[in-house]
């Protein structure tokens, strides 16, 4: 898919690898981008902020983690534009810690970060299967792929977006949408505070050290890549390309791999 003449929404539009996207896409000639973000305002200043002759660019306040709302969306859109062309499902949040971490933060971080895929799908779906044609991406993360040290509902909720990108792209293969997964690692964004300051500690939450050294990318950066890969139609999306090297490694040798992944967590203090 290329994006010009096309109409696009963004999800957690109003800053970082979204609000980068909404650039990106209007001024490649997307006839129409909707910027969509619980941050009302930001979303407001991310369209204002965008100058690209003959493109439509609209804010919508938008909490994706309520099926309502998103239904919502889509149906404003459709009926304003007549179609979702591309349905960039982007936004999503950071919770740090292990099992003891609250229900409350598990439940919050599980709402974003996976039903939020469920629900852009749920409601943009029929109407391009209608079509015949349209295109989903799925904001996931290397943590999808590999694992995040320190944070283990970052994981199991990106894990779980990897898996329901992959589902939705082989059921929906045969009715002309496609399906695209971005799992990038260490980006510039405020999803991290201070990441944009300083390299990742291994038990932190932005990542392992291994992710600081493979280079903390800008959101532009990300953006294009994004564009680049729907462009081919291909489904994983690696701004970081040294991830799909320890993906293989993960599954060639899975107990090498862990083993070598614990050495990088520091031990439990001393009681």
């Amino acid at each position: 898919m290329q994006p010009q003449g096309k109409v696009a929404v963004v999800t957690g539009g109003a800053s970082g690898i979204g609000a980068a996207l909404c650039r990106a896409l209007a001024e490649r000639g997307a006839a129409v981008v909707v910027v969509a973000d619980r941050d009302g305002a930001g979303a407001e200043r991310v369209a204002a902020d965008i100058s690209a002759g003959g493109v439509t660019v609209e804010a919508a306040a938008l909490d994706v983690s309520v099926a309502s709302e998103v239904q919502s969306l889509v149906a404003d859109v459709e009926r304003q534009h007549g179609r979702i062309d591309l349905f960039c499902a982007n936004a999503g949040i950071m919770v740090a810690g292990g099992v003891e971490t609250p229900d409350a933060d598990w439940n919050r971080i599980w709402a974003v970060n996976v039903m939020s895929h469920v629900y852009a799908a749920r409601y943009a779906l029929p109407g391009m299967v209608a079509r015949g044609e349209g295109y989903l991406v799925h904001t996931a993360s290397a943590a999808g792929l590999l694992t995040q040290l320190g944070a283990a509902p970052y994981s199991v909720t990106k894990h779980a977006a990897v898996a329901l990108a992959e589902w939705l792209r082989v059921t929906y293969a045969h009715t002309g949408v496609k399906v695209s997964c971005l799992c990038p690692q260490a980006v510039r964004t405020n999803l991290v505070p201070g990441l944009s300051d300083r390299p990742v500690a291994p038990a932190e939450p932005g990542g392992a050290s291994q992710a600081a050294r493979d280079g903390i990318l800008e959101p532009e950066v990300v953006a294009d890549a994004v564009l680049a890969a729907i462009a081919e139609e291909r489904f994983l999306i690696l701004p970081h390309p040294e991830v799909a090297t320890y993906e293989q490694r993960r599954a060639a040798d899975r107990d090498r791999w862990l083993a070598g992944m614990a050495r990088l967590v520091p031990p439990p203090p001393a009681t």
